[in-house]
């Protein structure tokens, strides 16, 4: 007796359809489980789905279509961090000479290096600085050139040819109008980019193509919705939730189809969604976090005082779990329907109890991948602490890094939640198949319909 020729009898239907009549053997022997798709559902359970999805759906759109902010609104640059008139440049020649000479114009050292002060201004007349020529070569200036003095100590040094950025101040002086802010790093970052994506598609083939159009989708929402949307001081929160929902339903419906499978997994992250975002709006607000912690916070707040910058935050934690859910979810779903056709009379509980022994290897790897991801972002403050000889209380309670730890403990709490609910949500519909309903019963030639 092999497996091709056996059927395993429907589970919940009794003995009728698969032997009620003297074909019953040859349709167990016309289809086997080693080479069909993954179990279908039932028609009904569709329709329970589509009911759920459709109008939540309906309400994603509605909500993108009454908080959709036609772009960001204008503001008089400050002239102060990332709020400068930028222009490119072009390093046109480098000549080192005595640091003496060009830092003539600053307060004479005083002698006294046991102060930082002391010993900056002891080095700004030691060794040989770069005096670099600069030419404008973008803006209504285009070719006009100034001089950038480079310390020896500078962490960022300019050669010949070098592309940079330089900032505009219009109302300085004619000769403090223009300075070196960065270098140009649009080609290697450009080439990076495209090694990533060409090996997406040689790996994915069409999977990674249609993974990295949904890429591209995601930051087309991000730049022209979400981001512009807070800025005209709609709520970040409900920015944040409507703008994820579409990312969520753009992306997994793209990457894996439009089918029950990937229905559930979007239900799983809708639901670890929903929680991360009660978990986060209740600590963020019990433990008094602002979201106004660095410079850039305080400009955006500086520039924009009517945005909720405690909302903000929350909307950073939404949005930066949404990626690691979409992975967890889409896994545990694939695994369950994976065990149920390798299985099909695995029943509801059955397929829970295999599915979450995978979940739990699942959960150990995310959560200290999400863990090590906000350490590595947070590392340089993190080094500050160890500098200053702080203990652990002082560091957890300080507000910056308050803030990682809610981002974190917030995020891996939804993460750990998606797995036992997305589990849970794919065992009882794809146990819920139904083999003798009209939908899934063997087509002519014994194969059965390819399941969605």
């Amino acid at each position: 007796m092999t497996s091709s020729q056996q059927t395993p009898e429907p589970y919940g239907e009794g003995n009728g359809d698969g032997h009620g009549d003297g074909h019953g053997g040859h349709m167990a022997h016309g289809h086997t489980h080693s080479h069909g798709p993954a179990a279908p559902v039932s028609l009904h359970l569709r329709k329970v789905i589509a009911a759920v999805l459709i109008p939540f759906a309906t309400a994603v759109l509605v909500g993108l279509a009454v908080l959709w902010p036609g772009g960001a609104p204008a503001h008089e640059r400050t002239g102060v961090g990332f709020d400068r008139q930028t222009e490119q440049g072009k390093v046109v020649s480098v000549e080192y000479v005595d640091c003496k000479d060009v830092n003539a114009a600053q307060v004479p050292p005083t002698g006294d290096t046991t102060t930082p002060q002391g010993r900056e201004a002891v080095n700004a007349q030691q060794g040989e600085c770069a005096k670099a020529t600069i030419e404008v070569t973008t803006g209504g200036d285009k070719g006009r050139t100034f001089v950038e003095i480079v310390q020896p100590d500078a962490p960022r040094q300019l050669s010949e040819g070098q592309g940079v950025v330089v900032a505009y101040a219009p109302d300085a002086p004619r000769d403090l109008q223009y300075s070196v802010t960065d270098v140009n790093r649009k080609l290697p970052m450009v080439l990076l980019a495209g090694i990533f994506a060409l090996a997406v598609v040689l790996v994915g083939r069409l999977r990674g193509l249609m993974a990295l159009i949904a890429l591209c989708v995601s930051f087309l929402v991000l730049t022209f919705f979400i981001l512009p949307a807070i800025l005209q001081g709609s709520n970040p929160l409900v920015v944040a939730v409507v703008g994820s929902s579409a990312i969520m339903l753009i992306a997994l419906y793209m990457c894996h189809g439009l089918s029950a499978r990937t229905s559930v997994a979007v239900l799983g992250t809708l639901i670890s969604l929903l929680l991360i975002g009660l978990l986060g709006s209740l600590f963020i607000g019990w433990a008094s976090l602002t979201g106004n912690t660095d410079d850039n916070t305080g400009l955006i707040h500086g520039l924009y005082p009517d945005i909720d910058m405690s909302g903000l935050l929350l909307a950073g934690v939404i949005i930066g779990s949404l990626g690691v859910l979409d992975d967890v979810t889409v896994t545990q779903t694939s695994a369950v329907w994976e065990l149920h056709q390798a299985d099909p009379r695995m029943g509801p509980r059955a397929l829970y109890r295999a599915g979450i022994r995978i979940g739990r290897d699942h959960i150990a790897s995310v959560v200290n991948t999400l863990v090590l991801a906000y350490a590595g972002a947070a590392l340089p403050l993190l080094l500050l602490f160890s500098i200053a000889q702080s203990s652990v209380g002082t560091v957890a309670n300080s507000e910056l890094v308050a803030e990682e730890i809610v981002r974190t403990l917030v995020g891996s709490i939804g993460l750990v939640a998606s797995v036992p609910v997305t589990t849970a949500l794919a065992a009882l519909v794809v146990s819920a198949d139904r083999p003798g309903s009209a939908e899934s019963r063997p087509a002519k030639g014994g194969r059965r319909r390819r399941a969605k």
